[in-house]
């Protein structure tokens, strides 16, 4: 496997990032996939302030090696969060979801690497400016949270390497190792895996969403809500009826009302899979099994070798 920026930025054997996502991507997982060589991301997304120092220091305990911490900058608890993140001195941050320049200078001034995801090469290049030291290129394709431009990875990725001088890791759409060696190929440095990791046996995914996501084919997720956040999602009950009154013209204020508030973690976390929100990538439909992290990079390595040997 090649060496890039990405593997000296982190110092992981693997240019290979665990995405960090709501109710996933806790201590067992990042952990998980350090010790496998790749960086391990804990989502603080779904986590209140004391929760995310708990898992900070779970992690600290099953892995010496490199982990970090991804913060949405639009989260409620974001500002609390910070100098937790701080306190208990971890060393990488991730920020999603909201303006580069808010923690930036703040987590630099501590000495911690910043990475930031982004949805167009516009903003690939505002966060150079921000001082970040490597951005997520993140494409359409990806499960939860999508940028509302609608850019694909496969152009998307180019574009932010064009961009920028930063190491551009991509994400979206990236489920094994035939997509990182495309994404090599496209120029980036690195790829950031979120929805193959949901199915990690680590992952506090519930048993009854890994379960969906391994039936789901290729067809069965949708962007909904874009009035509101756009959100990927698998079709079930909610999703058809978020589908079903979008067709019918429905306003922010009633698909807000539909949504309510704890959707997500109904679906993801308590196994509600026809009431809940399932968020997941496209990706979803090449997801055959649920396995430990340790096998996932594995695979992932093994495969994106094969990948670049066939075309050689």
């Amino acid at each position: 496997m090649r060496r890039t920026r990405v593997n000296e930025l982190f110092g992981i054997e693997h240019p290979i990032v665990q995405a960090g996502m709501i109710w996933v991507s806790g201590a067992k997982l990042a952990a998980a996939a350090a010790e496998a060589g790749a960086l391990g991301l804990i989502g603080a997304g779904s986590m209140t302030p004391e929760l995310l120092r708990a898992q900070i220091r779970k992690a600290r305990t099953l892995t010496a090696r490199p982990f970090g911490v991804n913060l949405p900058i639009f989260h409620r608890y974001a500002e609390e969060m910070v100098p937790i993140i701080l306190e208990e001195g971890v060393r990488i941050v991730f920020t999603s979801a909201g303006s580069p320049k808010k923690y930036t200078p703040t987590f630099k001034a501590a000495g911690i690497v910043v990475a930031h995801v982004v949805s167009t090469p516009e903003l690939a290049k505002k966060c150079e400016d921000a001082g970040v030291d490597a951005v997520v290129a993140e494409g359409f394709e990806a499960g939860g949270h999508n940028g509302r431009d609608e850019l694909t990875t496969m152009v998307l990725v180019p574009q932010a390497v064009d961009a920028v001088k930063l190491p551009v890791i991509a994400a979206g759409g990236i489920g094994d190792g035939r997509a990182m060696a495309a994404a090599f190929a496209l120029g980036a440095e690195g790829v950031q895996v979120g929805s193959r990791f949901v199915c990690a046996a680590e992952s506090s995914a519930h048993a009854a969403f890994k379960a969906k996501v391994v039936e789901a084919g290729s067809t069965d997720t949708f962007l909904v809500l874009k009035p509101i956040v756009p959100v990927r999602l698998i079709k079930n009950s909610f999703c058809r009826r978020v589908l079903d009154i979008e067709a019918a013209g429905a306003d922010k204020e009633k698909l807000s009302e539909l949504l309510g508030r704890g959707r997500a973690r109904l679906g993801m976390l308590d196994g509600d899979v026809e009431e809940g929100e399932l968020e997941i990538g496209q990706v979803s439909g090449l997801i055959r099994d649920v396995a430990p992290a340790a096998e996932i990079v594995r695979r992932l390595v093994e495969e994106c070798r094969a990948a670049i040997a066939s075309l050689s």
